[in-house]
């Protein structure tokens, strides 16, 4: 008998699917599930009930309805995807230029969830094959239903040096009219009355609903990290510099452009050259080391100078840009720290000086009040002198560092905001240029990052 003939029998394919079924309630650990294995049961053995009760049964002879048989696809397909998004990978494409020359904009990725372990939905009424908002800029989510948060057993935990996609820490409000930028941040510049009024009102969201960003996690839990002169240290130890890893230099020529074919040869993002007659030159130009080792050697170039930023921070950074938003911190995007990274169930002692490091996780992170009266701190009404950590922490930055808005401008991020691993890069489109020029082929089905 072969392995076709015997699975055409329906105890054996009632066993096959009970045996999964029963490991995925396992996985996920909600035994409330196990009640799933009544309609497995009528499914094969009983067949009593018409589950998909959509699909028409045809007589021989009689024409298929084409719409019901659309409608099928459809349904399968929904219940597929998101099975698969849930619980496996999960589509995601490059927005900003904050990864290269790691990953680039236009970048179409898969996110494996099994890395560290899939969330289980927080949010679960939500529009199928949608994140967080819909054409024309509606929420494709209700809030109507909110769950714990829950995250399954996974291949692994985060680990310095890896490339995560994780929720934006500051995303959990939205300015409607300005949905990109950093609602805090613009609050602190600007001031809350004027920013709301401009560009509100403001939409809050939910944690598994922010906006995904993609960066390089480079300290973990229990990690004392400093930037010194854009170079990353956690404790004594240089961090190891990544292959695709960029800084910005100040580029000083004869009168003579970099031409767009150089450009595109060294790997420079063509659209963030700016070319200023007065230099003559480029001040921010971001690169790899290599690129600008190979620039140095060009004819018409003068000079290249690293730009490493010194307290007080250059325009458009200043105190309240650069976490944590002191100005007693005296700290620049390339001069930052030390900083300690909080570590689950450790406790430390709270101090006025300390406090702005660790105000947004006890608040908005981990959900309690936070007071100051008389010198004193007060959490959840109490006064208290230390605090202890509920969850992991994590600090990223993107390998383009003189163009991300990353750990440095935000703080930590959550343990619980962590979305997955980028494993594949399946599509890479140059946003200007026609196909097929504007395809990168030479990063289709890129593997490891």
């Amino acid at each position: 008998m072969t392995l076709k003939e015997l699975y055409r029998n329906k105890w054996v394919r009632f066993g096959f699917w009970t045996l999964l079924y029963v490991a995925w309630v396992i996985w996920v650990g909600n035994y409330w599930w196990l009640a799933g294995l009544l309609v497995i049961f009528d499914i094969f053995i009983t067949r009593k009930v018409k589950w998909a009760f959509w699909k028409k049964s045809y007589k021989e002879g009689e024409k298929p309805n084409v719409l019901l048989e659309w409608l099928d696809a459809i349904i399968f397909a929904v219940i597929v995807v998101t099975f698969i998004n849930i619980f496996f990978f999960q589509s995601f494409k490059i927005p900003s230029s904050s990864m290269e020359s790691t990953l680039y904009t236009g970048d179409h990725l898969f996110v494996s969830k099994l890395a560290y372990g899939p969330r289980m939905p927080q949010t679960p009424l939500t529009v199928p094959f949608s994140h967080n908002v819909l054409p024309g800029g509606h929420e494709s989510y209700s809030t109507m239903v909110q769950c714990k948060y829950k995250r399954l057993k996974g291949f692994g935990q985060v680990k310095r040096g890896d490339v995560v996609v994780f929720g934006f820490p500051n995303g959990d409000k939205v300015l409607t009219k300005a949905p990109a930028e950093d609602y805090y941040m613009a609050c602190r510049l600007f001031g809350k009355d004027f920013v709301e009024k401009e560009y509100g009102p403001v939409k809050v969201r939910p944690m598994d609903k922010k906006d995904h960003y993609v960066k390089r996690c480079v300290a973990v839990p229990g990690d004392t990290l400093k930037i010194i002169d854009s170079k990353v240290y956690i404790g004594s130890e240089p961090l190891t510099e990544y292959p695709g890893q960029q800084t910005s230099y100040t580029v000083v020529t004869d009168g003579q452009k970099l031409s767009a074919k150089t450009a595109r040869k060294l790997g420079l993002n063509t659209s963030e050259l700016w070319y200023d007659a007065l230099l003559p030159g480029y001040y921010e130009m971001s690169m790899t080391q290599s690129a600008a080792a190979e620039i140095k050697t060009m004819g018409h170039i003068v000079s290249v100078t690293e730009n490493v930023d010194e307290y007080p921070a250059d325009y458009p950074d200043s105190y309240l840009t650069i976490f944590p938003f002191e100005e007693s911190y005296k700290w620049t995007r390339d001069n930052f720290g030390p900083i300690w990274v909080p570590e689950k169930g450790v406790t430390v002692s709270l101090t006025a000086e300390n406090l702005p490091l660790y105000r947004r996780i006890i608040t908005a992170y981990e959900h309690h009040t936070l007071a100051e009266s008389d010198g004193c701190i007060l959490i959840d009404g109490k006064k208290t002198e230390s605090y202890t950590f509920e969850q992991d922490y994590y600090f990223m930055m993107g390998d383009n560092r003189h163009n991300s808005l990353d750990s440095r401008y935000w703080g930590f991020v959550p343990e619980d905001h962590i979305v997955g691993k980028p494993s594949i890069v399946w599509l890479s489109i140059v946003n200007d240029g026609k196909f097929p020029q504007n395809v990168r082929w030479g990063r289709f089905l890129k593997f490891g990052f």
